[in-house]
């Protein structure tokens, strides 16, 4: 029964795991993009700084890139807040589990 358990997963384990590889590509590619905009705004003063262009237009460069850097950053700690909010979750129902469970021996 058990290979016969497994060829009829096989298809629902594939989906699974692609999803759970497209979850981690989006993961790294949201780590890599506040790197990314850090670069960018290094480059920016050096230009500034190089002469290559000027104060009116790094002051809008560096508005825009602070701007999404920042949105960037509000993205990151809201994921943050709702992972912990699920390992609270998690925790208050696996307390739950234990409390019912001593309860049950109790009665029996």
């Amino acid at each position: 029964m058990l290979l016969v358990d497994d060829i009829l997963m096989f298809p629902v384990r594939s989906v699974f795991w692609i999803i759970r590889e497209i979850h981690n590509a989006a993961q790294k590619e949201l780590a890599s993009e506040s790197e990314n905009l850090s670069a960018e705004l290094s480059d920016l003063y050096m230009r500034l700084e190089t002469g290559r262009i000027s104060e009116e237009e790094f002051g809008q460069e560096e508005k825009a890139l602070l701007e999404r850097l920042d949105r960037i950053q509000r993205r990151n700690a809201v994921r943050e807040a709702d992972e912990t909010e699920t390992e609270t979750e998690t925790e208050t129902e696996t307390e739950t589990e234990k409390q019912y469970s001593s309860l049950e021996e109790k009665v029996a």
